[in-house]
């Protein structure tokens, strides 16, 4: 009762204080993905954390950190939401790696390379779009017609 008016409230406060940031809210990519060698576990990333690949983050080239993007295999529809704490990668054909924990989620493990599609969902850690939400060209969170 007393949480839709808060969480209102912060999502508007989001808004106006991250405007640029905001914009990306829905915006989408596809390309390659890859994840990372076991070897860069504990190094430190792009944010200044510690690599692990037990969790949901992941690199990429642009988009600002603790970005965060649901990923999508195309060839089986699995999807994951990660939080961007890195850069990368710099294989000029990849669009983004992902930690081992979220290529699992994703079933690529084997062949090590997959095609997605990203969506962004969030920003600041903050998960801010629905599954079945989109952002209009007016700024407008509305749920995706489902398809029959």
């Amino acid at each position: 009762m007393y949480y839709t008016p808060f969480y209102l409230i912060l999502l508007l406060s989001f808004f106006t204080l991250n405007s640029a940031s905001a914009q990306l809210l829905g915006k989408e990519e596809q390309g390659k993905a890859s994840f990372y060698n076991k070897m860069f576990d504990g190094r430190q990333t792009s944010s200044g954390e510690k690599f692990n690949q037990k969790e949901l983050t992941a690199a990429h080239r642009s988009l600002p950190i603790n970005t965060m993007i649901e990923v999508t295999n195309l060839s089986n529809n699995k999807s994951v939401i990660v939080r961007v704490n890195d850069r990368g990668p710099f294989h000029h054909k990849r669009l983004i790696d992902l930690t081992r924990a979220a290529a699992e989620h994703l079933d690529f493990i084997k062949s090590g390379i997959a095609s997605v599609k990203l969506r962004v969902v969030g920003m600041e850690g903050m998960i801010l779009l629905g599954q079945n939400e989109i952002i209009t060209d007016t700024g407008d969170i509305i749920e995706k017609a489902n398809k029959l």
